[in-house]
């Protein structure tokens, strides 16, 4: 029993001490206070850090006047507590939280919810999907180096006094009545004539010559931005002069160039326009020539300019670089590699750098060759971007990458020309060969047949000529040649109706066109709209006739939908009925319509099928360059 009593006392010994040592421990204890709450406190006139001192003051003095020890410590231990008790009160668990923010969205607009849950989720993937855009407009030593230019190029143009004196508001009084969309630092002004361009005689003699006596729209604001020696991105709906607007000012540089020092051979360019095609290089090459030889007829130093595109002699295309030199050179990306790799032609003097229907030039299937091209850049130049479909994410990685970028936008980016009438007819797979003889007759020849696949092309061109049709086909498969001869005729008059693949799509400008038909709705909608812009060009109308069938997908019926709903063509019952998941969704998100990655209107960028098809491309590990370009991409 003692030794048993002595070990009881021992422990009672022992946690005596510990009582001892933790009160004396709690002495130096400063509980932590939240922001919150002492902010809370400081409003009410008080300061938490004054209130501890003030309680631990009182507390030694109650020890000081009291000669037991055990009250103290009680004293002690209440006043911690309910300061702590205190302190807690004013902080939440993340549970609460939780539960508070739930509580609150119940009694929220479902439709708000949605859209800043929209918001978010759009935010996201176009950041990812930007992610996905190469460096393809800045070269492998201007990334290596961390090369920034921060002021644009200068140049020897300046608009008259009069233009100049234009205030603020009177030109953006002015590109309100053109509808031109101008952003930008230090906008250059509007100028509504060629005259005050300062243009040559020759060349304003050879735009009289065409019909041509005031600019359009996206030459009005265009052009002098481009004279200027600015960046650019150029938006403007087929038809509308963008040829004409990055080539003129190219023309100007090339004449200065050779006014200030003539080349020699090997030497040049000064200035390159690549282009998505054959057919369109061609055609570019063929306006900026006109008035380079009208130059030249006019009794001024001759720009020389070269075509430079595959199914064509390549050593021509070297000869004409290395005995005379060249001062333009417009070319599709694969031969224009091909001649800066074997160092036939350098771009040591080039300073002026268009990309044509930019938004593919820059998609996947393209973005590689470009980048190449770029390696060869030794210095700063000026870039352009210009299409008639520029979706959004284009347009925010080229306000990143050029130089006080000027964004001119006549019309919605991806919006059809309005002086098309667009007509959707629901005609069965079976039957569209037939119905197609039909649809012929609703106006006079000339008249375009798309079709997605070249196989559709050969046979609808066999059919015609069996029915007694004058026809000619194109397609990447035939060699350049016959795509030449092709073309020529049905642009001359001999052939009534041109059946093509994508690749007389984009950017080819043929006369007079009455008529186009698609044989088969594309499958994305911005192909759609350069069909169609083959017709109605230059202030004329035009009829575009479109056939679709179950086959076609959901969400590019429903582009379709919303882009007739968007130039007030009659939407057809098929379409009508169609139900939108995403009704409440077609709106404005942060100024956005429809698809910010495609440009789309029938759907957001979280259905968007190109990002799925471009994700699934990239995760393949190939590159098909056929796919990649709706039908004409990889162009050599």
């Amino acid at each position: 029993m003692n030794g048993s009593s002595k070990r009881r006392r021992q422990e009672v010994d022992e946690e005596d001490e510990k009582l001892k040592a933790l009160l004396q421990s709690s002495d130096d204890y400063v509980p932590y206070v939240s922001l919150k709450h002492r902010q809370g406190l400081s409003r009410n006139g008080k300061d938490a850090g004054h209130e501890v001192e003030a309680r631990d003051q009182q507390e030694r003095t109650d020890e000081d006047n009291d000669d037991s020890g055990e009250p103290v410590a009680d004293g002690i231990l209440k006043s911690r507590l309910d300061l702590d008790a205190e302190v807690t009160a004013t902080k939440r668990s993340l549970l609460e939280v939780t539960e508070e923010m739930k509580k609150k969205r119940e009694h929220m607009d479902p439709t708000l919810l949605k859209l800043e849950a929209q918001k978010q989720q759009e935010q996201r993937i176009l950041g990812e999907a930007n992610q996905v855009q190469t460096n393809a407009l800045q070269s492998a030593v201007e990334r290596a180096q961390g090369v920034q230019y921060s002021q644009s190029l200068k140049t020897g143009w300046t608009p008259p006094s009069h233009v100049r004196a234009m205030s603020e508001a009177d030109c953006a009084a002015f590109r309100k009545k053109w509808h031109i969309i101008c952003e930008g630092v230090d906008l250059p002004p509007p100028i509504k004539n060629f005259r005050d361009m300062k243009f040559p005689a020759p060349i304003m003699e050879a735009m009289a010559r065409k019909g041509i006596t005031k600019p359009t729209p996206i030459q009005v604001q265009g052009l002098p931005v481009l004279l200027s020696g600015r960046d650019m991105v150029g938006i403007a709906f087929t038809g509308s002069g963008k040829t004409m607007t990055f080539g003129l000012p190219l023309v100007m540089l090339a004449l200065a160039e050779e006014k200030k020092m003539p080349l020699e051979g090997g030497e040049g360019p000064v200035g390159i326009i690549l282009c998505p095609s054959r057919e369109l290089a061609g055609q570019t090459f063929e306006v900026l020539d006109h008035y380079c030889q009208a130059l030249g007829r006019g009794g001024f130093p001759r720009p020389r300019a070269l075509l430079c595109i595959g199914g064509m002699d390549k050593r021509a295309q070297i000869d004409a670089v290395q005995q005379q030199g060249v001062h333009i050179v417009v070319a599709t990306p694969g031969r224009l590699r091909d001649l800066l790799h074997l160092k036939k032609m350098s771009l040591s003097l080039c300073r002026y750098f268009c990309l044509d229907e930019a938004d593919r030039m820059l998609d996947l299937g393209f973005d590689e060759e470009v980048a190449e091209i770029m390696n060869h850049f030794k210095q700063q130049r000026q870039t352009l971007l210009f299409s008639a479909t520029m979706p959004l994410k284009i347009q925010d990685f080229a306000k990143e990458t050029l130089v006080r970028p000027v964004l001119v936008n006549v019309g919605r980016a991806g919006a059809a020309n309005l002086d098309v009438v667009q007509e959707v007819e629901l005609v069965k797979k079976d039957a569209k060969i037939v119905y197609l003889l039909q649809c012929l007759q609703k106006t006079a020849p000339p008249v375009m047949i798309f079709c997605e696949r070249k196989s559709d092309v050969d046979n609808i061109h066999e059919y015609l000529l069996l029915k007694g049709v004058d026809a000619v086909a194109i397609h990447g498969g035939k060699d350049q040649a016959e795509r030449d001869e092709a073309i020529r005729e049905f642009k001359g008059g001999v052939k009534d109706v041109l059946v093509a693949t994508d690749v007389a799509a984009k950017g080819l400008d043929f006369p007079n066109i009455e008529h186009v038909i698609n044989f088969d709705m594309p499958h994305e909608i911005e192909n759609y709209v350069h069909r169609i812009g083959r017709t109605g060009r230059c202030g004329k109308t035009g009829v575009a006739t479109t056939f679709i069938n179950a086959e076609v997908e959901q969400s590019t019926l429903l582009d379709l939908k919303h882009l007739l709903i968007e130039a007030k063509q009659r939407v057809p019952p098929v379409l009508e009925a169609l139900e939108d998941p995403d009704q409440d969704l077609t709106g404005a998100i942060d100024g956005v319509r429809g698809c910010a990655f495609c440009g789309g209107l029938g759907h957001r960028i979280t259905d968007c099928p190109k990002i799925d098809k471009d994700a699934r491309r990239l995760g393949s590990g190939r590159r098909d360059m056929l796919i990649s370009s709706g039908g004409y991409g990889g162009e050599y």
